[in-house]
């Protein structure tokens, strides 16, 4: 890094030793140059802006980056403080991070705002740079394969099939690859602290940036002006919304990602299996590759403790996606089918074909009659658009020419193919036509399978309200809304069909009856039993004792009269949810993750010995508090018979544009994904993963013991909660307008215990502690005492390195000269003092069992990625936690308005880091 002239992108003096630092840190020369370049162009912008500004940002730069020298997770947890958390050593990098703290400290409350958006635009730049970099590795890997080698290496998918033909042979090879499910599921939950207008400037840059590196003289100039463009606009730009979203405007991110990539992304994952597996016989023959991904969401639909979601909304979510989904196959079949332009004399018709003409016919001669010329000219093309007007009419409900459902949309679709291919038209029969009939299988009418879901106190109290008064008596409100969210059920299965909303999934399942209770509030809330819908009732199992008892829940289920039924209709298909969030707050992380692969086990073994066609659902979160991390590591971790070629989780917050953001890197992601839940059925990931689990059974059993014992005296300290508060912005976590549900449950919250996990984990990661995904890691390694024997562990046990890797990636992210800051917000220094000893033994046992010297080493990119970043996120931590010191100890000198203002720089810090530690809730 330091042969290149950093200095002159950046053109200032007062940076010069900042920069020969940050060149110690050894990243990819492309992310470097990236890097620098936004650097460059955000100075011009600040320049431009007020000057003064410019340069408190490169002040703030520069002692930052000194600040950051070397090691300082290290050293800092010892460091002295005054009253405040500020170190008071007088080393190099104490005395910088000082500085920086007395720069904030000095700015007025406008110049502060306007510098926290200049940190939180850079990291916004910095992400854009580290995909960037990906997307440029991805596309190298690519260009060495060999078209001659006999695995595309490149594509995770093609080694993952390739290994299992190796291993089970091609009849059940190809069995498996039939079986195989990814199914993501969006959700809404308020982590993803970004507006939706800066997506679109960032997706601006994003493009902007892919082209740069191909551009030279006025072309580069210009793309650079367009840069400059958009990043001052960004700077200007709120990075808070001024109130919270709807649950419609939440269904708009859905649509967007659907839009940008998934729609045409999908497919292609699909294509390039093709391509490689039938090699010069691919696009035209038959596929092989059958429409594995099937995404949900429960946008619009979870209604558990968010009262802003209701019956009437779901109806309202529910027609948009239906009405975007369907005008947009009628866009691609109108664009299909004007590409079809074969003449009937080289490619002529089969008489199925013209069958389905004479169909049209008779349901619309209007319509027909449009393209009858060409009928006998382009019977294909004349074909297809009719088929784009029926879908024309299908989203404006048209009941004269509208598709019943999607099946029947791909029965006209087969037709059409079938007679190309008959005609030798083969290469359009499996080119486009194939594609658009991958997307109708992938997507159909609905675009998200919705899933329902509610607490199972909620319907506990809505049957006791019913019995009490009757179901046409006075109900409670609640119990109304109950009812009425089975009749928006029913209505939407009515017209849009069954797969958009037949999932139900009851939160805290502690009891078979929970289960029971919503089948029977399905029944009551319909006279006529033929219009009550049919149900999938998914029992979720998320605290620890839940777990513990999962297996006696689901014998109780199977004896259930409507579990059975709907069994026979399914194939004895059953969906369980397993809930991350909760068990890991609920018993801290080490617990959590044992307790997690124990169920999934015992529930693996429950399915088999009952002819279960089990499909587990993985309620994970983006944090590492929340089970985030690596989702392919985590499938091929998973035990034996607890994936079964299927892998369902949720994809929430920040996590979900960080995935299926950028083209390149979704398609990746959605590879790699389906490549690990193939892999998981393959004899040699079965054996490992089952004799690891074996041959370390007494250690996990032990570490699990001593951590949950720590955890668990932790939580119990007197006042803890009310401490908690203090020295994490929660308070102000509640406040921010990036979600629209609450950040707690509206059963009564008065403690942790009712205190969503979302705000937990993401209070502590603000307050750079990450407390949720390591406490008591450290003290169980401790306890343990062997080394060797936790080495070997993380070599042998793909569940154990998966959950080091991820417990060293958040203390990466932690900040201990930051949290002494926070911690000193509060007036409990034994607390404080408790989590830092804790901290500095879990990162001493974590780096001894990796063999790194800083978290992260052996990351070659994500660990200097967050080295790069550490610097800019620290700058908005320090402003967010010297704001909410003047907040909460000089409230009641502060004007409604100063209130306001500080309320306001709070919160656009909140967002800034998160945009800078990415999976922060």
């Amino acid at each position: 890094m330091a042969d290149l002239p950093f200095d002159r992108h950046l053109g200032v003096q007062d940076t010069d030793r900042a920069i020969k630092a940050y060149a110690e840190i050894e990243i990819p020369a492309s992310l470097r140059d990236s890097l620098a370049l936004f650097l460059r162009l955000e100075r011009t912008v600040l320049k431009e802006y007020d000057p003064a500004v410019c340069e408190l940002f490169d002040r703030l730069f520069n002692n930052l980056i000194r600040a950051n020298e070397g090691n300082p997770g290290a050293v800092a947890a010892d460091e002295p403080t005054d009253a405040q958390g500020v170190p008071t050593a007088d080393t190099v990098g104490a005395r910088a991070f000082r500085q920086a703290v007395s720069l904030i400290d000095a700015l007025p409350l406008d110049q502060a705002q306007v510098v926290v958006r200049a940190f939180g635009a850079f990291f916004h730049l910095a992400n854009l740079s580290e995909e960037s970099y990906r997307v440029e590795t991805l596309r190298e890997q690519e260009r060495i394969v060999s078209m001659d080698a006999p695995v595309d290496s490149s594509n995770e998918l093609v080694v993952a099939y390739n290994r299992l033909l190796d291993e089970v042979g091609p009849e059940r090879a190809a069995e498996l690859l039939g079986r195989l499910e990814f199914h993501p599921v969006f959700t809404a939950h308020p982590t993803e602290a970004r507006r939706k207008a800066v997506e679109g400037k960032i997706r601006r840059i994003a493009a902007l940036l892919d082209e740069h590196s191909r551009l030279g003289g006025s072309a580069i100039v210009e793309n650079e002006r367009r840069m400059l463009q958009e990043i001052d606009a960004l700077v200007r730009t709120s990075p808070t919304a001024l109130e919270k979203p709807t649950p419609l405007q939440e269904a708009d991110t859905i649509i967007d990602i659907f839009d940008n990539t998934l729609f045409e992304v999908v497919p292609q994952v699909y294509r390039r299996f093709d391509d490689w597996v039938l090699g010069e016989r691919a696009g035209s023959v038959p596929p092989v590759c059958p429409a594995f991904f099937r995404p949900g969401s429960w946008i619009g639909s979870d209604r558990d403790g968010n009262p802003n979601v209701t019956a009437k909304v779901s109806r309202r979510v529910a027609a948009k996606y239906f009405e975007h989904m369907v005008s947009t196959l009628a866009e691609e079949c109108r664009r299909v089918g004007r590409s079809l332009t074969l003449e009937a004399s080289h490619t002529p018709p089969s008489e199925e074909l013209m069958n389905l003409w004479s169909h049209q016919v008779e349901m619309s001669e209007t319509i027909t009659a449009r393209v009858a010329a060409e009928l006998s000219f382009e019977p294909h093309r004349a074909v297809m658009l009719v088929m784009a007007v029926r879908l024309e009419g299908t989203a404006a409900r048209n009941a004269d020419i509208r598709y019943a459902s999607a099946e029947e949309l791909l029965d006209d679709l087969r037709t059409v193919q079938d007679s190309l291919a008959r005609a030798g038209a083969v290469r359009a029969a499996y080119g486009p036509v194939q594609t658009l009939i991958w997307q109708v299988e992938t997507f159909g009418f609905h675009l998200v399978e919705m899933e329902f879901r509610q607490h199972s106190v909620v319907h506990e109290r809505a049957l006791a309200d019913i019995r009490a008064r009757g179901v046409r008596g006075a109900l409670n409100p609640e119990t109304r809304e109950a009812l009425d969210t089975f009749r928006a059920i029913g209505s939407i299965q009515k017209r849009y069909g069954q797969k958009m909303a037949r999932r139900y999934i009851v939160s805290f399942t502690k009891r078979a009856g929970h289960v029971a209770d919503v089948y029977e509030l399905a029944r009551l809330a319909f006279a006529h039993a033929d219009d009550v819908p049919e149900l999938d009732v998914i029992p979720l199992f998320e605290q620890l004792e839940d777990l513990e008892g999962c297996i006696g829940v689901l014998d109780g289920m199977l004896a259930l009269p409507d579990v059975q039924r709907r069994l026979a209709q399914t194939g004895r298909r059953m969906e369980v949810m397993l809930g991350y969030s909760d068990s890991s707050k609920d018993a801290g992380p080490v617990t959590a993750t044992l307790a997690l692969h124990s169920a999934q086990e015992r529930i693996a073994r429950w399915a088999e010995r009952n002819d279960i066609d089990l499909v587990l659902m993985h309620g994970r979160g983006g944090a590492v508090g929340r089970g985030g991390g690596p989702a392919n590591r985590a499938v091929l971790a998973q035990p034996k018979g607890s994936v079964n070629c299927r892998f369902k989780v949720t994809e929430q917050g920040e996590v979900i544009f960080a995935r299926y953001g950028n083209r390149a890197l979704a398609l990746r992601h959605v590879e790699g994904v389906a490549a690990a839940t193939l892999l998981n059925s393959a004899p040699s990931v079965e054996r490992v993963n089952t004799e690891a689990a074996e041959r370390y059974a007494d250690m996990a059993a032990r570490l699990d013991g001593e951590a949950h014992r720590s955890y668990r005296e932790l939580l119990h300290a007197d006042e803890f909660a009310p401490w908690f508060s203090a020295v994490t912005p929660l308070a102000e976590v509640g406040l921010l307008p990036i979600g629209s549900r609450p950040a707690k449950r509206g059963l009564g919250a008065r403690s942790l215990d009712d205190l969503r996990t979302i705000p937990w984990v993401f209070s502590w990661s603000q307050a750079r502690i990450n407390l949720a995904a390591w406490y008591g890691f450290g003290s169980a390694c401790e306890a343990l005492g062997d080394l060797e024997l936790l080495r070997r562990a993380y070599r042998e046990w793909p569940l154990f390195s998966t959950f080091v890797d991820n417990v060293e990636m958040s203390i990466a992210k932690t900040d201990a000269r930051i949290a002494k800051m926070y911690l000193a917000l509060g007036d409990r220094d034994d607390l404080a003092q408790t989590v830092f000893q804790k901290l500095r033994l879990t990162r001493s046992w974590v780096l001894a069992i990796v063999g790194d010297e800083w978290p992260l080493e052996h990351r070659r990119v994500l660990g200097c990625a967050i080295r790069v970043r550490n610097p800019y996120v620290d700058a908005l931590s320090i402003a967010q936690v010297r704001a909410l010191r003047v907040v909460r100890t000089c409230r009641d000198d502060l004007s409604e308005e100063e209130k306001a203002e500080y309320l306001a720089l709070i919160l656009a810090t909140v967002t800034g880091v998160s945009a800078g530690l990415q999976n922060t809730g």
